[in-house]
């Protein structure tokens, strides 16, 4: 299944963990994993705490610190080399097991995109697989 979602910052996180649990559960899948994955070189996806919001702008702020923007030879030509660098290293994808229909997912996790060259329509795709025992 893919989904089309808008962002409206720069850079932001955005909880998607309702969607991709709405997935899950109409994929019927009870036992196995699920991978959600975003095509886009500039953005990502990352598994962690949402009940505190200051956790998702020190992971920003982090990021800005160690990768700055407008010193890399990409940003000649649009201007946001450092929004690819944070994407590849944080990685387009996560994976989480399914146990009895439910995300194994920490008490504190949460599932979130993240913009790092926004705002703009972005793709997520989602794929449940059934474990075969």
């Amino acid at each position: 299944m893919e989904l089309s979602i808008k962002t409206n910052q720069k850079e932001e996180c955005i909880d998607i963990t309702n969607l991709v649990k709405n997935f899950l559960g109409k994929s019927e899948v009870k036992e196995g994993l699920i991978n959600i994955y975003t095509p886009h070189t500039t953005a990502a996806i990352i598994i962690n705490e949402n009940n505190d919001p200051n956790i998702q702008g020190d992971f920003l702020s982090l990021l800005n610190k160690i990768i700055p923007q407008g010193i890399w030879k990409h940003d000649k030509i649009d201007g946001n080399a450092a929004a690819h660098i944070k994407a590849s290293i944080i990685g387009s994808s996560q994976t989480i097991p399914v146990e009895k229909g439910k995300m194994q997912l920490g008490k504190w996790q949460s599932i979130m995109f993240v913009e790092l060259d926004g705002p703009r329509q972005r793709r997520i795709i989602f794929t449940a697989i059934e474990s075969k025992s």
